[in-house]
């Protein structure tokens, strides 16, 4: 599918952001991506109160192959065929998928302790540079010192 073709797919949702991502296209709205569009097809994003649905279509959950094993993501489902042809009903989906993809951001927020770790790290950063570099110069100036000596 290419980027017009979704587009137009999405007229009736409202705007879209569309993103080159992997084989294909990632789709966000509001900032949040709900949707992708590989070759494989087009999937949705899913979770424990929307895969019924995707189910009761006789979809299935976005797979790929690598050398050792065939991945199932159950967290993005095939679109229903018939949804193409019907874009108010697709505008409806695409309106679960994103709410379904806002719970999940929800869910992924990380702690107030390892958001505190992290920022006590990034501090520590230029500190660890600064040492290694003092270290390096006085290195450097023990050298010059021994070769005078």
């Amino acid at each position: 599918m290419d980027r017009e073709f979704l587009i137009d797919l999405f007229a009736d949702f409202g705007p879209v952001t569309i993103r080159k991502m992997f084989s294909g296209y990632g789709i966000s709205a509001d900032g949040v991506n709900f949707a992708l569009s590989l070759r494989a097809g087009l999937f949705f994003r899913a979770d424990e109160t929307t895969i019924p649905d995707f189910e009761a279509e006789g979809s299935k959950p976005f797979q790929y192959s690598t050398r050792a094993k065939t991945v199932v993501v159950n967290s993005y489902w095939e679109l229903p065929a018939r949804l193409f042809d019907d874009s108010a009903e697709l505008a409806q989906w695409a309106r679960a998928a994103l709410a379904a993809a806002q719970r999940a951001k929800v869910k992924k927020r990380p702690k107030a302790k390892n958001a505190a770790k992290k920022t006590a790290a990034k501090k520590a950063q230029p500190r660890k540079a600064e040492a290694r570099k003092r270290r390096t110069e006085k290195a450097g100036t023990e050298r010059r010192v021994r070769r005078r000596s």
